[in-house]
């Protein structure tokens, strides 16, 4: 897929967001906060995002959201479930082996992420295909072995189709669908989703206290400024990461 069709994904993000936050931003008009923050300057919004020592907890509808119960199958043809995550930091990605673009670099970015945490077994990922049907546990595990993905907790996951976009969708709000303009294509948002050890979906705020509730995941770690203004978040997600770790401690 073309990585300007992800903002259909992001959009579904944003729809969420202003949920979350139009709540907050009526009350501030009412105190006048509103203006206050508007103030500040953006180097001064960037680095509080950085620097916030607390990650939130993303609410809908005042409920806090949690990682829906599932049963998948990984690479080695193992079931496992939302259950063998229980007690670990983990991540949440949407992708599939035969996508073109995004995903590389996805992919690439989960092994920085694995680097930083192979000695951890209190931390995992959950790589899920929105293209199950040719995704099979032999070719998840021989795209798991291409990239060198060998941390004994990141699990290739693949299952029933209607499931896992239900659960890509409804569950975490991020875009999985068919695309319809390419055979053999999927559209999908290209964003990390980051999960406590109790099963909720946690993310840091920005400068004007409101939570970022994904890390985008397709730009490479290191990389410049994209065209479109957008930074890498890698960095940013390995310290968030650390942040739910020393808690566990």
């Amino acid at each position: 897929m073309n990585r300007k069709q992800t903002y259909i994904g992001i959009a579904v993000i944003v729809f969420i967001f202003g949920i979350i936050t139009i709540p907050k931003i009526i009350e501030r008009m009412k105190t006048g906060s509103v203006v206050e923050n508007d103030r500040l300057n953006v180097a001064n919004v960037k680095e509080s995002s950085t620097n916030n020592a607390e990650l939130s907890y993303i609410k809908i509808n005042g409920k806090e959201r949690r990682v829906p119960e599932f049963q998948l199958v990984n690479q080695d043809g193992d079931t496992i479930t939302d259950k063998d995550y229980r007690g670990k930091v983990f991540l949440v990605e949407f992708f599939f082996t035969r996508c073109p673009d995004i995903c590389i670099p996805m992919s690439k970015n989960l092994l920085e992420i694995q680097k930083e945490f192979k000695d951890s077994d209190k931390f995992g990922i959950a790589s899920i295909s929105i293209d199950p049907e040719h995704d099979t546990p032999k070719v998840l595990k021989a795209y798991a072995d291409e990239y060198g993905a060998n941390y004994p907790h990141w699990n290739f996951l693949t299952g029933n189709k209607d499931s896992i976009y239900t659960m890509a969708n409804e569950k975490f709000g991020l875009l999985a669908q068919a695309n319809p303009n390419v055979k053999d294509s999927f559209l999908h948002s290209g964003l990390f989703a980051l999960v406590d050890q109790n099963g909720f979906i946690r993310s840091r705020m920005d400068g004007f206290g409101n939570p970022k509730i994904y890390y985008r995941g397709f730009i490479p770690r290191g990389a410049a400024e994209t065209e479109d203004r957008e930074n890498p978040e890698i960095n940013m997600l390995i310290e968030d990461i650390n942040k739910l770790l020393k808690k566990d401690k």
